[in-house]
């Protein structure tokens, strides 16, 4: 329809002409109350927004002497934050005369990653920004936080003393 034929409908009915898509080819128009339009705009973009999931970016440090025990405290750490969903920045920060073995910087964040496994992927390999060494994992598509639960106790001992 011409657009000026659509303003005079629209023009007639008391409401407006209001474009829904400009890109199609024709654009897509539609007569209805531009207020009305608005409103329906705005409640569907806050819907959308409600069901999106923020990912937050936890970071764990290391130094180029860490102890095993220290190691292991920030991998499950870095483990657990993939669980939840959110991705984790594993960075190493070289001190004085450290960044002549940066090597063994990359030695550590490289045994991270294999120790992790299934539990995330790589999105950035190990990367050198002036004296830091940094590494981001994402959550595995596998790995998705499961829901938990109710512990209901008396109702397996009842199914455990019917197949008895």
């Amino acid at each position: 329809m011409v657009p000026f034929e659509a303003l005079k409908m629209a023009r007639e009915r008391s409401l407006d002409l209001v474009e829904i898509s400009p890109n199609a080819v024709p654009p897509v128009c539609k007569i209805q109350d531009y207020g009305k339009f608005l409103y329906e705009k705005d409640k569907s973009d806050r819907a959308a927004r409600k069901k999106q999931k923020v990912i937050t970016i936890k970071e764990v440090k290391f130094s180029v002497t860490v102890d095993e025990h220290d190691y292991q405290t920030k991998k499950n750490q870095a483990v657990r934050f993939l669980g939840d969903g959110d991705k984790v920045k594993a960075s190493l920060r070289f001190k004085g005369r450290q960044m002549a073995h940066r090597d063994l910087g990359y030695k550590i964040i490289n045994r991270l990653i294999l120790d992790i496994g299934e539990a995330g992927t790589v999105e950035f390999m190990p990367r050198m920004e002036g004296t830091t060494l940094h590494a981001i994992l994402a959550p595995s598509k596998k790995a998705e936080p499961l829901p938990k639960k109710p512990a209901s106790a008396p109702a397996s001992t009842e199914s455990l003393a019917a197949k008895v």
